[in-house]
């Protein structure tokens, strides 16, 4: 029996596999079955380790494609609106004289540049070439932080309610908005509906859920949310409605004012704007710096309904373009405000909010909410409704964080340590952030002589360029972009999959605004930092706010070695490079110079200075409050620039010895230059990146310090908490003079100002009326019963004490 039932489970599973096998179909696995382990290790390490730049190949269809409708649609392109503003085209092209230095390469560079193991020589193309022994992986190691685990934050909570240090009566709490999953809740017109589907928009951001229905009740905002979360539809929406429902009168007028700290930023939001506003007939303006000034006082002229511009050139507008004003504007926007209090915007900003209409709707937007945002906000907002999505103060969950140390004295390896990144493992879509513009420039150039695609952003370059860099760099005609901190905040850049820092940024809020660029609309990405000994502070910040483990790439040393000495081969090269541009800017400055001349003699007056709203003394003295320098490096300069007169016998005359003993020291200094080795040169350029970072880490330690004035101050006797202390704190009990003199209040402020203004107009009335009268000021207020305090009062001794005595 038993041999029987063997047979007959044996033939079953023969005719059991028959059929599967027949109808390809997969069968169940029994308990005590053996499996054989065929699963593959995770291939998540070895996506980041070095490989080939393969070509990618088009094909015969794309899945995408679809029919535009009209000839109209297909040649509108929002970047050639932009275009219309600019002035000048480009000149020159470094791309030009990098092509035209490795046409004239040497036998000698080239062979050790190239791998004839590798690659045919004969064939041409613009990719990396990699030999075998540049594929070897770098090691990888996790860096956990000790102590317990944090737990992960979720982006998607929303808070609009009061924080506990903030006054209870400033800040409004607002509610019953979680509820909202989709555009079509929010009761949006038709124009914007289609537009929002033109654009691709599924679903609002929390921001944007926690935004438009608050704004279109015409509350004031102030918004605080991570980088990269959708704010520029969060306050764009609600304000094109509000200019759809209640249109102006017949006269044009400019209603709503977008006010942003960088022009790349002030062209990506215009460019939302226009494709927002593609389906109305909302008129959108732009002023920002570096565009052609006559082309935007043309379009300001016809005073568009909406005006996106820098602090800067705004004012420039307000004080030279006639019929501008801002006397009109509804809606005032500020978005990245923290970034606008940096520096010199500051100023700037309270002459634009002043000059604003008081009766408007104001919405305050930042990626961190400061001090000084917290005081621009008591300044300019009326009772605003707080919408907290995220205080930016963590890295984004699905970004890698990676570090590569650099040893001490190492310095001069950060640049074969970026060409071996880059050329090895990060081909495409790699944005690298450094300190300076020189940096910026010389590594462009370097990657271009190793036949990397590559652009650079930063301030040396004209609007036209930067605007063409970053298109560019979007259109994905260029793999790498070089970069300064112009870059790191607000500029939404989709599928960049990389950030490099070639050197560790000022502070931990920079290194998150850097690496936002990557790991964007819940999409992965790398940041890779190279950190020497100096930067070690900043590192052990990051390693401790990690959400998940950070790690740690080794490159091995024989590639860098065969990478440093890339990097010494080409420098004679990059040398070239600057000296034929350098040799260009001279000849156009010559040639600059010649015309100015020519139109001097020939008698052609030129053009009228533009106003400003502070004079040069003013200016000046700004710039040095704000300057990093001590007191005794200043006293020194200005006894340097002192300048020799005639007949004046002090210390600080002319000393011939002096000036010949200077002199030699700075022949000595070019010499001892010219003698250095290049490693040396890499070295000291390294070190100057660090001294930056160090200047502007001393810079923002200065404007963190600084007292605030009277007027951005908060004090708690104006809200509920404050008056109940109040006699408790202040025992003593203080005169009407003590008491207008320390009141920092709000309401006490605005008094003071108005019992100022008051004064000022009472003075100018008393010169022209007692212009040909022997009375007093307030005799003459009190007589004609203008002085309402004192009226009927007389000043002086009474008439009554003088007939006692």
């Amino acid at each position: 029996m038993k041999n029987n039932k063997k047979a007959s489970t044996k033939s079953a599973k023969k005719t059991v596999d028959v059929v599967d096998k027949k109808y390809d179909l997969i069968k169940t696995i029994n308990e005590d079955e053996e499996v054989e382990d065929l699963s593959e290790e995770s291939d998540v390490e070895v996506e980041y380790q070095p490989t080939k730049l393969k070509s990618q190949k088009k094909g015969d269809f794309d899945n995408d494609f679809k029919f535009v409708s009209s000839v109209s649609e297909y040649n509108h392109d929002t970047w050639d609106d932009l275009m219309k503003y600019v002035k000048k085209k480009n000149r020159g092209k470094v791309d030009d004289k990098i092509a035209n230095v490795i046409k004239g390469r040497s036998k000698e560079n080239a062979e050790m540049l190239e791998e004839a193991d590798d690659h045919d020589p004969n064939s041409y193309h613009d990719e990396v070439d990699l030999s075998d022994d540049e594929l070897k992986h770098d090691v990888m190691r996790v860096k956990e932080k000790k102590g317990r685990k944090r737990e992960v934050p979720t982006d998607n909570k929303v808070e609009i309610e009061d924080e506990e240090d903030e006054p209870q009566d400033f800040f409004e709490e607002a509610g019953g908005n979680e509820e909202i999953s989709s555009f079509y809740q929010m009761n949006l017109s038709r124009p914007l509906m289609k537009a929002i589907g033109v654009l691709g928009y599924i679903y609002p951001t929390p921001i944007q859920a926690a935004t438009i229905p608050i704004a279109l009740l015409g509350r004031d905002i102030c918004g605080c949310a991570a980088t990269g979360t959708g704010k520029t539809a969060a306050y764009m929406l609600p304000t094109l409605e509000r200019l759809l429902y209640k249109p102006s009168a017949a006269q044009a007028v400019t209603r709503v004012l977008v006010l942003v700290p960088t022009r790349e930023l002030g062209a990506q939001v215009y460019q939302v704007s226009k494709q927002l506003t593609q389906f109305t007939s909302i008129e959108v303006g732009i002023a920002i710096g570096g565009l052609d000034v006559k082309a935007q006082e043309a379009v300001l002229r016809t005073n568009p309904d909406v005006v996106i511009a820098t602090p800067g050139r705004l004012i420039d507008h307000i004080k030279n373009t006639p019929s501008f004003s801002l006397d009109s504007i509804e809606v005032l926007i500020l978005d990245e405000a923290d970034r606008m209090l940096d520096e010199y915007f500051a100023e700037q900003m309270k002459e634009i909010i002043q000059s604003c209409s008081k009766t408007r709707q104001t919405m305050l937007f930042s990626a961190t909410m400061t001090d000084q945002v917290k005081d621009l906000a008591a300044v300019s907002l009326t009772k605003p409704v707080k919408v907290f999505v995220n205080n930016n103060q963590t890295v984004a969950f699905n970004l890698r964080q990676e570090f590569i140390r650099i040893r001490e004295g190492r310095e001069a390896d950060r640049e074969p340590l970026l060409a071996a990144l880059i050329c090895r493992t990060f081909h495409d879509h790699c944005m690298v952030f450094v300190q300076t513009k020189k940096t910026a420039h010389r590594l462009r150039i370097l990657l271009g002589l190793l036949g990397v695609k590559a652009g650079e952003l930063h301030g040396d370059l004209t609007q036209s360029q930067r605007l063409e860099s970053l298109k560019q760099f979007k259109d994905e005609q260029v793999d790498v972009l070089i970069a300064t901190d112009v870059a790191a905040r607000g500029l939404d850049i989709s599928g960049v999959k990389t950030v490099i820092n070639f050197v560790m940024p000022i502070t931990m809020e920079h290194y998150i605004h850097r690496v936002g660029r990557t790991a964007r609309a819940g999409k992965a990405g790398v940041s890779v930092s190279l950190a020497g000994e100096l930067e070690r502070k900043i590192v052990k910040d990051i390693i401790k706010n990690a959400v998940s483990p950070v790690k740690n790439r080794i490159i091995p040393t024989e590639i860098v070695d065969k990478y440093r000495k890339k990097v010494l081969a080409l420098e004679e090269e990059i040398e070239k490079v600057l000296y034929e541009e350098k040799a260009e800017k001279m000849l156009l400055q010559t040639e600059q110079q010649l015309n100015r001349t020519e139109r001097k003699l020939k008698g052609v007056a030129s053009a009228p200075g533009r106003e400003w709203f502070q004079t040069h003394h003013e200016r000046k003295e700004e710039k040095e409050r704000l300057s990093v320098k001590t007191a005794t490096e200043d006293n020194t300069k200005q006894k340097k620039n002192k300048k020799r007169k005639r007949g004046d016998d002090s210390e600080d005359e002319f000393d011939p010895i002096k000036y010949q003993q200077q002199k030699k020291q700075k022949v000595a200094k070019k010499k001892t230059e010219a003698n250095k080795t290049p490693s040396q040169l890499a070295k000291e350029r390294a070190l100057q990146e660090l001294t930056k970072v160090s200047l502007v880490q001393a810079k923002l330690a200065k404007i963190k310090n600084r007292p605030t004035r009277v007027t951005a101050a908060a004090d708690d006797d104006d809200f509920g908490k404050g008056k109940q202390n109040a006699g408790k704190k202040n025992k003593k009990r203080l005169s009407r003079f003590e008491k207008d003199l320390t009141d920092t209040s709000k309401k006490g402020v605005k008094k003071l100002r108005y019992d100022a203004t008051k004064k000022q107009k009472m003075d100018k009335f008393d010169k022209a009326k007692m212009s040909n009268m022997k009375m007093s000021a307030d005799k003459f207020r009190n007589k004609k019963g203008l002085n309402k305090s004192n009226k009927g009062k007389s000043f002086g001794p009474k008439q009554s004490r003088k007939g006692k005595h």
